[in-house]
């Protein structure tokens, strides 16, 4: 099976949230779409153990914010990669609450969805949820994010709970095979290989969200030039995504 197949099929970026006893929750999620036209509901998949699908369950309501194309990555950090349970992922982002009093995020959104929860199936590892919309509203005419800009932009893996994960070594197995240079004929002499370890080109990856630090890039978002190796970052250096320290990258090779 070729896994890259899957990376064809078109998805968004969104912010799901809930709240249920004063409880707010939230998560970023690619898998969310129409299902009906008249009346409008939509569908969400949501992983079983993610704390905001126990909160949407339990209180009957989400609301869904829809990515801008150039979002923050503080908040795709937070909301992606961070839990509902261990931080309040909601302290440095602007909400509203409208007809359910779901919060709704409009940092960084170009729309919103504010959504009554009508049924629910557990298809598996996730829960898809139906919602018919109550409310919504457009806020700018930014582009908004698509799951393909976002993997191919940050160089990220889909995170473990995505209805979209696929395992780094089923797309390493769906490489093709470079073949070896054949040995120089018996009759001459081999030449002499010179073995140079040069690890200034060698690319980094975050092992808490799968962000890629190429030193051919940088990261111009924290002022670091390209061409700078990832031994020449600062100690304090951190992951632009999910804002994890630089002991927690790993050669990606």
């Amino acid at each position: 099976m070729d896994y890259k197949a899957f990376h064809k099929l078109s998805y968004g970026l969104y912010i799901i949230t809930s709240v249920h006893d004063e409880k707010r929750a939230g998560y970023i999620g690619n898998t969310v779409f129409q299902v009906t036209s008249d009346p409008p509901r939509i569908a969400i998949s949501c992983h079983k153990k993610n704390d905001t699908t126990d909160v949407i369950l339990k209180s009957g309501i989400f609301a869904v914010s829809v990515l801008k194309k150039e979002v923050s990555t503080s908040l795709i950090g937070e909301f992606g990669f961070m839990s509902s349970s261990e931080i309040d992922k909601f302290a440095r982002v602007k909400t509203e609450t409208h007809v359910t009093g779901a919060p709704v995020v409009v940092d960084s959104c170009v729309a919103w969805l504010d959504c009554k929860v009508i049924q629910h199936t557990d298809v598996g590892s996730h829960i898809l949820i139906i919602g018919e919309v109550a409310d919504s509203r457009v806020l700018s005419d930014d582009e908004p994010l698509t799951y393909e800009y976002y993997r191919e932009k940050y160089r990220m893996l889909a995170p473990r709970h995505a209805p979209t994960y696929i395992e780094k070594s089923k797309l390493e197995a769906n490489e093709p095979v470079k073949e070896t240079p054949a040995p120089p004929p018996a009759s001459q002499p081999e030449s002499k290989v010179v073995d140079i370890t040069d690890d200034d080109d060698e690319s980094y990856i975050c092992s808490i969200c799968g962000h890629v630090y190429n030193p051919e890039e940088g990261d111009p978002t924290v002022g670091i030039p390209p061409g700078t190796p990832f031994s020449d970052l600062p100690e304090d250096y951190r992951c632009p995504v999910c804002n994890a320290g630089k002991d927690y990258y790993k050669p990606l090779g």
